[in-house]
């Protein structure tokens, strides 16, 4: 028969161990918003600006994104800067229509003058990973700039942090997401309110306290040579954004500023 006495032994004992961990990271919480207060001052700042602008990656993987592909291409059409100084890479590794829909509207943008070139992989190796390291190595960017298919960068991203890698020690500038439908539904309000708190309140206090922070995988910036210097894209993660941010940051001189 079974001990009952151990059975409420293992209950609570559980009990105690969730009851624990939920402590933690409640202080953990805490001390970010802590932090957060105590240096909210100290923004980020432009150190310089660029004499002569630079060359510009925008890279936009995908992967079965038919109802966001062409939204997201013709938004970045829209960013303001100079044309003959700026790429935008379609990595669509899709097995579904986006290929025809991406496909069609890089060849409507490239007929308009912007310079879109159209890279579709069958292999899908490394997955997302494996697509920006297949762009990256024909990208004529000095800066690498990426955007997942469910984005719409606003015109002006890169008039307003590309001055931020005028230090020579920035390697990359994550911005900071909004939200298109916030107000659409109960969960969406709440992944909002969740958001806003990991960029509001976590990126903020870890960056403006000299601590590690992380790239989100999407509507950020890198540093062409900072990327390469780290390692490259790896493959063997889930998580190739906060992978490649600690490669990164672990390497001597380089840092990392996060745009709100």
């Amino acid at each position: 028969m079974n001990d009952p006495n151990a059975l409420g032994i293992s209950l609570v004992t559980t009990h105690l161990v969730v009851c624990l961990l939920l402590a933690m990271y409640g202080i953990h919480r805490y001390q970010l918003v802590y932090l957060y207060y105590k240096h909210r001052r100290n923004t980020p700042t432009k150190t310089g600006r660029f004499e002569s602008k630079p060359h510009v990656t925008i890279q936009l993987p995908m992967f079965n994104e038919q109802f966001v592909a062409r939204r997201v291409i013709e938004s970045a059409c829209k960013i303001r800067y100079p044309r003959e100084l700026l790429e935008i890479q379609v990595l669509d590794d899709s097995t579904d229509e986006t290929v025809d829909i991406a496909r069609e509207a890089c060849d409507r943008m490239r007929a308009l003058g912007h310079n879109v070139v159209f890279l579709h992989r069958t292999n899908r190796e490394g997955y997302k990973a494996g697509a920006l390291e297949a762009g990256l190595k024909v990208a004529r960017g000095e800066f690498i700039v990426i955007f997942d298919a469910d984005f719409v960068p606003p015109e002006d991203i890169l008039e307003d942090i590309i001055d931020y890698f005028a230090d020579p020690k920035v390697g990359m500038v994550q911005a900071r997401w909004e939200h298109i439908n916030r107000d659409a539904s109960l969960l969406t309000k709440t992944q909002a309110v969740l958001l806003d708190g990991h960029f509001v309140i976590e990126h903020a206090a870890r960056n403006r306290s000299g601590r590690f922070m992380s790239f989100n995988g999407t509507a950020g910036a890198w540093r062409k040579t900072c990327i390469s210097d780290a390692g490259g894209w790896q493959h063997d993660t889930l998580t190739e954004d906060l992978d490649l941010s600690y490669r990164a940051q672990m390497r001597a001189g380089s840092s990392f500023s996060c745009r709100m």
